[in-house]
């Protein structure tokens, strides 16, 4: 990791802390943001599911204990936390990567230090260090906060708390674990602090902080790791998982992101050495002083705990291993409860009655600003398989490939309002009406969506699963195959989505073909009916072969009796398979639409004759590219029969934006003009272009067909994103500049800038590139 990485992890950890705790899945954010984190399948799962889980640390592996009693130990934890129903999920960084739950291997290898001399224990300050010289460490409590917080764990159980120093008032030699639980919503379980600290003063600090401190048992007496007593009270304790759970959901109900620490005393058969045990703490405390080592840092405590054990003869191991696994039993416990709080029904308190499966999600202080740009259609988690460079293609239809696994927000509706975000920098401007499940991928999309400025107002919860899309690409990034499970956007209820359409009443409706047909129609009728009043554009987004028909039964409800200067659908961007899959299914017996009377009327007012052949013969003869003349030239459109395509559609879809991949893009689109042979700005642009057709037709009607070439790619990293990226750049323009599909100047500004947008997310990993906000 060079220096650059390390500054954006750093910054990242930042980000996702100080969200405190809505950052409850931040460890998918991260993995979404590339960071060197990886999260075991079996505590994905457990998140995923709402199941409990409890973190436990690895400084005692790495710096605590000798091995094999370690090993032993870590292992014996993680057993005590499943027999509580919890799943374990030790933590630690192997190879410069940040592991959340550990192989046995891995635990082994922080292990065996005979083997593995250069582990670091890791506290704040030194993550971003190992990880970027690709070091293994052992997290202390203050780097197990933290990951914990960022993976939405909740309870982290551990033996003892770092604090002040002895002496600490002169040295200000305060642990980082006292300030990590100001910023990290986690219900810390150990057995107070190290009695090699001043008690009082840390508890002092703790409450300057504003961290809760509460003793578990009937006792408020803080204990002192060894002991059950220290002399200091505290002003609150619990006495059993279910009111330790509650004290934490309440905590974070109310929104404090704080965390708050349970100090469970050390069971009483192994309190009995307490005493014999302090007077080796303070006698290796002084001897630490007399001979410098109490001024070496993070040296300093598994120092003085070592000579601890030589001065107990080892008596202080067998309490320290003691202490540990009765906190580990506690917090599977606590754990437990929470989630079964969480998993409780609750009805909000500001609508009783509110009986509805869907609910927006949204922030209910921030005062309503309608949207200029309505994006509805599909949000979704992109998981993106990529064989390295070198792979056999034919082994990855049949094996295993190396490779990578990357994963991050896509669906067609979000990739296009996040593209339009980026580049209007408006944050109202443009609502996303997107489904999301109640689940741990919606929350992500939801915490991700704000976290880019974006609103989130118009993701509405179901009771259905996140749309995920899983797709495999080859090593140059082209899309081998894939698996969509999208079923909660084609279930969208089309009445919720009218309710926000009434709510805003924006200028554009973009949908995507995720939705139902029930669905498009329905923003069809609105925007049709709403348009009396308002003037409202209708972009349609096919997204898929299969999809790109839905919109053919709105067209069809509305071809009949319909102003032949207006089409059904104002704007259409399929590709060149999608664009011939819709000619070809309209032109079916289902719905015959070149058959209807309308379709002859403005075929008919088109009047392409003679002249409008060969200019298209013409423009055919054309290369694709002015630099690349290996793209060869433009004959496509009258071989395959796309510019025929595009002109029959014309009636039903008013502007096509035919997405053509590296040969560019075409526009087709009829006008109507009663002064087009007066001079307009489409006559004079006629006669400068040599990609551009005009064709003047009966009435004031007249067809645009204008080719625009490719822009050199010099990288492609992922294709998924990129036509999203162009329509979301498209529409921006279209809302900042409303008059650009009449002047032939604007219209060449917007296709550039979008072919930017996409060649931009071409080169990005992302389904839309941050750098769209500098276009």
């Amino acid at each position: 990791m060079n220096a650059s990485q390390m500054a954006t992890f750093a910054r990242t950890v930042s980000a996702c802390l100080s969200r405190g705790h809505r950052a409850r899945f931040s460890t998918a954010t991260l993995a979404y943001r590339n960071a060197p984190l990886d999260i075991h399948p079996e505590i994905q799962e457990a998140l995923a599911t709402n199941k409990p889980v409890v973190a436990l640390e690895t400084t005692l592996v790495t710096h605590g204990f000798p091995y094999p009693t370690n090993y032993d130990l870590a292992s014996d934890l993680e057993e005590i936390v499943r027999s509580t129903g919890s799943v374990p999920a030790t933590i630690g960084i192997i190879g410069g990567r940040v592991k959340i739950g550990l192989e046995k291997s891995e635990l082994e290898r922080l292990a065996d230090r005979a083997r593995n001399p250069s582990v670091v224990k890791v506290s704040r300050r030194d993550i971003a260090p190992t990880i970027g010289a690709r070091m293994d460490g052992g997290t202390t409590c203050s780097a197990t906060l933290i990951f914990a917080a960022l993976a939405g764990i909740k309870v982290f159980a551990t033996g003892g708390l770092g604090g002040v120093h002895r002496g600490g008032q002169d040295s200000m030699d305060i642990s980082a674990d006292l300030s990590e639980l100001t910023r990290c919503p986690v219900g810390l379980v150990s057995s107070g602090v190290k009695s090699i600290l001043d008690i009082g003063r840390t508890l002092e600090y703790l409450e300057t902080l504003g961290v809760p401190v509460v003793t578990y048992g009937k006792s408020r007496e803080f204990p002192a790791f060894f002991s059950r007593s220290s002399g200091f009270q505290v002003p609150w304790n619990v006495d059993n998982p279910a009111a330790a759970a509650k004290l934490l959901h309440t905590q974070w109900q109310l929104g404090m992101d704080n965390g708050i620490l349970i100090a469970a005393p050390i069971p009483e058969e192994h309190e009995k050495i307490g005493s014999s045990i302090q007077k080796a703490v303070d006698q290796a405390v002084r001897e630490s002083e007399e001979n410098g080592m109490s001024k070496r840092g993070k040296e300093v405590t598994p120092w003085l705990l070592s000579r601890i054990v030589e001065l107990t003869g080892g008596d202080s191991l067998i309490s320290n291993v003691a202490l540990l696994k009765n906190t580990a039993l506690i917090g599977g416990e606590i754990a437990v409860q929470y989630q079964k709080l969480l998993s409780e029904p609750t009805t909000p308190a500001s609508s009783p009655d509110n009986k509805s499966a869907e609910q927006p999600s949204k922030r209910h202080d921030d005062p309503f600003v309608p949207a200029q740009l309505a994006v509805v259609g599909s949000s979704a988690i992109d998981i993106t398989a990529q064989a390295n460079k070198g792979s056999d293609p034919n082994l990855a239809t049949h094996s295993t490939v190396p490779g990578s696994v990357e994963m991050s927000l896509g669906g067609v509706a979000r990739n296009i309002a996040e593209a339009s975000h980026r580049v209007i920098r408006n944050s109202n401007s443009t609502l996303l009406l997107s489904p999301i499940g109640d689940d741990a991928f919606g929350r992500l999309l939801e915490d991700e969506t704000r976290s880019m400025g974006m609103r989130s107002d118009g993701l509405v919860k179901t009771n259905l699963k996140t749309s995920v899309c899983n797709m495999f690409v080859d090593a140059e990034g082209h899309l081998l195959t894939g698996v969509a499970d999208m079923g909660i956007t084609e279930a969208f209820d089309e009445t919720t989505v009218l309710e926000h359409l009434r709510k805003h009443k924006p200028a554009i409706v973009a949908f995507d073909g995720n939705l139902s047909s029930v669905s498009i129609e329905s923003v069809v009728q609105f925007c049709y009916s709403e348009g009396i009043n308002i003037d409202i554009t209708v972009f349609s987004e096919p997204t898929s072969i299969t999809k790109s028909t839905a919109i053919l039964p709105s067209i069809q409800e509305r071809i009949t009796g319909m102003d032949p200067t207006v089409s059904p659908i104002t704007f259409a961007s399929p590709n060149l398979l999608e664009l011939a899959q819709i000619y070809r299914v309209a032109r079916e017996e289902l719905y015959d639409l070149m058959a209807h009377p309308m379709w002859w009327k403005i075929v008919d007012s088109m009047a392409l004759g003679q002249q409008y052949r060969t200019d298209l013969e013409r423009l055919a003869r054309k290369a694709v590219s002015t630099v690349d003349p290996s793209k060869g030239d433009l004959s496509f459109l009258v071989e395959k029969g796309i510019a025929s395509m595009a002109v029959n559609l014309l009636p039903f879809i008013q502007h096509l934006v035919i997405k053509c991949g590296n040969l560019g893009v075409i526009v087709a689109m009829r006008k109507h003009d009663d002064d087009l042979s007066k001079g307009s700005a489409w006559e004079q642009g006629h006669v400068r272009s040599d990609r551009r057709i005009v064709a003047q037709g009966k009435w004031g009607h007249f067809v645009v067909l204008q080719h625009f070439p490719p822009l050199p790619v010099d990288n492609i990293a992922n294709v998924t994103g990129a036509g999203d990226s162009f329509v979301g750049s498209f529409l921006a323009h279209l809302l900042r500049q409303p008059g650009s599909m009449d002047d032939p100047k604007l219209l060449e500004s917007i296709i550039d800038t979008a072919q930017r947008a996409a060649v931009l997310t071409l080169g990005s990993q992302r389904a839309v590139s941050p750098a769209l906000s500098d276009l």
